[in-house]
């Protein structure tokens, strides 16, 4: 039977790449104040970002419990003997905690294995799509399992910001410490390495930001998978999509939303570009 893969919300996956590609994507937890949404069940990306522009409370996010996890694992277990999953960096959540409890607590015997991702956002959606890829090709699990990792060896994703006020309240700043303070207003360009938030370089204007975007996509001679991704600037992700068409198939480039968990630590107006090289 295929492997099922299982990965979190934080991989901005929408539901259509998610059902096509046979992947489970477990839901993380948006509060705002008492009110608690599950990451693109209770509140969609677009109701977010609304509610984050006329809220006065600030949100926090967690990851889901163990037990949701378990959940999944019986539910896919009846379909199949062996599950992947693949989630967010256990430097930025406890999501990669619950998933291995969650395994500890399903009453199922099917063949799981969890796996920390040290990545998020398209980074991690594309690695599971590289999996998920796999397992429908018929792959065993030890293989879907050496896809990934692979994958999480060659990822690589640029995000431009307009403000890291987000990151800063959220404590997922890293090495980007030390763009705050400037006099200037920059548009500060950001990665992850080693799980962790980087800092890559800061440019004047938005315009150059998105450039530096631009750049780094057509910098690899060969892309095996893309994804672009936004909060609220919609029509400068399919500008953008569309100049690197001359690069990859504009139908072959994933174009998702910057989900509800993800948004509450970088913002509103952030774009985002991941690449899987050959």
């Amino acid at each position: 039977m295929t492997v099922k893969i299982v990965t979190d919300s934080t991989s901005d996956l929408t539901p259509g790449i998610a059902n096509a590609l046979g992947i489970t994507v477990v839901p993380a937890y948006v509060h705002f104040g008492t009110d608690a949404y599950r990451d693109g069940i209770d509140l969609t990306a677009d109701d977010f970002y609304r509610k984050l522009a006329q809220s006065k409370t600030f949100p926090i996010t967690s990851a889901p419990a163990p037990g949701t996890f378990a959940e999944v694992y019986d539910r896919l277990a009846e379909q199949t003997d062996e599950i992947l999953a693949i989630v967010i960096s256990s430097k930025y959540s406890a999501m990669y905690e619950a998933a291995v409890q969650g395994k500890e607590l399903r009453k199922s015997k099917a063949r799981l294995e969890v796996i920390d991702s040290l990545w998020a956002v398209g980074g991690l959606g594309l690695i599971a799509i590289s999996a998920a890829k796999a397992a429908q090709a018929g792959a065993s699990l030890d293989e879907v399992i050496d896809v990934a990792r692979s994958s999480m060896r060659r990822v690589d994703l640029r995000i431009a910001f307009d403000t890291l006020e987000y990151l800063k309240r959220g404590g997922r700043i890293g090495t980007a410490q030390a763009f705050l303070g400037s006099v200037l207003r920059v548009h500060p360009i950001l990665t992850i390495k080693d799980g962790y938030t980087e800092a890559v370089t800061r440019e004047r204007t938005r315009t150059r930001a998105i450039e530096h975007l631009y750049n780094f996509a057509m910098s690899f001679p060969h892309i095996e998978e893309m994804a672009i991704e936004d909060g609220t600037a919609p029509d400068e992700a399919e500008m953008l999509a569309e100049r690197l068409s001359t690069k990859f198939p504009r139908e072959r480039i994933y174009r998702t939303k910057v989900s509800p968990v993800v948004g509450a630590h970088v913002g509103p107006h952030v774009l985002a570009v991941s690449v899987l090289p050959v």
